[in-house]
């Protein structure tokens, strides 16, 4: 299948099946402080150190009693129990509002606990205050429990050894606590792949460009997106449309994970980067079927994966989320997460093409309606403005006005 110019174009699951095939996944590890480690992939299997809780404790603020105590307990006929400690209708007793109960429960007894506190000695259940009254030293019990009620047993969230986190498992925020909590101070990660991002191009500057020049943004798109990944991103200078110099550039970095290149991807005259990376290694592929972001190409070099993205933008950002996040998930050793997603009803037509999978950028119109957003592949005004985008597959020519689709969120801060 040929496509403006390129002899063979392929399609977007077996271009990135084959780049994919050409990424190594990790297979050092490193230690890091569980406070540093959000974001970070798991490198091998975490069993928890200690019992979550590490002891039984109360689930309400209550009284400890032994459950065969309260057998006969109602509103109408409260079971009297000796109190041990002061619950806090007796605090102008004690002088104190933290006198809960510090040994043992006896038959007959009952002793005041806090919501998290440890359950006294032969205690095996907690009535909640509400459902007890105070007098003096004796307790009330207006309701009957049963054993283990309103208690939290040692291991009732994690038991010392329970496996809590495969190998593979990108670290969330609340993974962090459950680690702490677990016993652990480090947890063993891969390192964070390393990603170079090398702009190409004799007309980008990097800010006030003159007549005929272009600030450059796709690189710093692309590397902080990376980031965003899971990745650590070395933001290269421009490099402009010199062979010598665009070989340089990727010999220089082939130690990375992935080298990544934005601009000169297409079969112009000034477009030199994939002869650069035959020249040096081998073109796997060059021209994938989707739209925006044909002209995306992918090969090898010394053994590094090297992607050279287009240089429009929306082009850019597109062959950016379907070839490099996976690449990157892939060389740190994780799944990528599914993109968050929303339904929607269409406003207006959006176009397709037989044989070439389309990301079209919409936008919301109203309560569950959405419209394309105008703009080729050359306007970031477009991306910006966009609230996600419809992919129209292969087999479709577009999608009409009022069909339901589904909308895809590529640039979450979830």
């Amino acid at each position: 299948m040929g496509h403006e110019g390129f002899a063979e174009v392929t399609r977007l699951a077996a271009a990135r099946e084959e780049l994919l095939s050409v990424v190594d996944p990790p297979e050092a590890a490193e230690s890091v402080a569980v406070a540093d480690a959000v974001g970070r992939t798991v490198a091998a299997p975490v069993d928890a150190g200690r019992d979550v809780p590490g002891f039984d404790r109360a689930a309400m603020d209550g009284y400890a009693v032994r459950a065969a105590d309260t057998h006969d307990a109602s509103g109408r006929s409260p079971v009297v129990l000796d109190a041990v400690g002061l619950g806090p209708t007796c605090n102008q007793n004690s002088g104190s509002s933290d006198d809960a109960v510090d040994g043992e429960v006896g038959p007959r007894e009952a002793g005041y606990v806090h919501t998290g506190s440890p359950m006294p000695d032969g205690a095996d259940a907690v009535v909640k205050v509400e459902e007890t009254d105070t007098r003096g030293d004796r307790v009330e019990i207006a309701a009957a429990v049963p054993p283990g009620e309103n208690v939290a047993p040692a291991g009732e969230d994690v038991e010392s050894g329970e496996r809590i986190f495969e190998a593979g498992r990108r670290l969330r925020p609340s993974d962090l606590g459950l680690l702490k909590a677990a016993g652990h101070r480090s947890v063993p990660v891969r390192p964070r792949p390393r990603v170079s991002v090398v702009p190409t191009g004799e007309e980008l500057v990097d800010f006030d460009p003159g007549y005929g020049e272009t600030t450059e943004t796709n690189g710093l798109t692309v590397s902080r997106l990376v980031e965003r990944w899971g990745g650590e991103a070395t933001y290269r200078d421009v490099v402009g449309d010199d062979e010598d110099a665009l070989r340089e550039a990727i010999e220089r970095d082939a130690d990375h994970d992935v080298v990544v290149t934005t601009g000169g991807s297409s079969v112009g005259e000034r477009d030199l980067i994939a002869g650069v990376v035959a020249d040096l290694g081998e073109v796997l592929g060059h021209g994938v079927a989707l739209k925006p972001g044909h002209p995306v190409g992918y090969g090898v070099v010394d053994g590094t994966p090297v992607l050279t993205l287009p240089g429009y933008p929306v082009s850019c950002l597109v062959t950016a989320v379907q070839l490099l996040r996976p690449a990157v998930a892939r060389a740190g050793g994780f799944d990528p997460e599914p993109f968050p997603e929303f339904e929607a009803t269409l406003d207006r037509k959006i176009a397709g093409e037989v044989g070439v999978r389309s990301f079209v950028r919409v936008r919301r119109t109203g309560e569950g309606t959405v419209e394309p957003v105008r703009g080729g592949a050359g306007a970031l005004s477009s991306v910006a403005a966009a609230d996600g985008w419809v992919v129209v597959p292969e087999s479709l020519e577009g999608v009409a006005a009022g069909e339901p689709v589904v909308v895809q969120r590529w640039e979450p801060f979830v």
